[in-house]
């Protein structure tokens, strides 16, 4: 049976083998990967542009209801505040 002090030492061993294939094999990557990018002329908006349908950061919303009383103002986002919460929601839009 092994003992604890020689898997330990497997164990270091294995950890730095692990490491230079990593290296090793991420060098080659980012090598093939440069020799496309100039094979095709490529640019980094090529390669990292958004997908049209993609959604970016949306600004501030336009209020949607408001409350007669208090002129309080809620977009129709998120949790319905007290006031209109299990009402009609027509009765509040602007």
């Amino acid at each position: 049976m092994t003992s604890y002090k020689e898997l330990l030492a497997q164990r270091e061993l294995l950890d730095k083998q692990i490491k230079e294939a990593v290296q090793r094999e991420k060098a080659d990557g980012i090598a093939k990967a440069k020799a496309i990018i100039e094979q095709y002329d490529l640019s980094a908006s090529d390669l990292f542009s958004r997908k049209s349908g993609s959604k970016g950061p949306s600004g501030k919303v336009a209020p949607k209801y408001r409350n007669p009383s208090t002129g309080e103002t809620w977009t129709g986002r998120g949790k319905a505040p007290k006031w209109i919460d299990g009402r009609d929601r027509s009765n509040y839009l602007i």
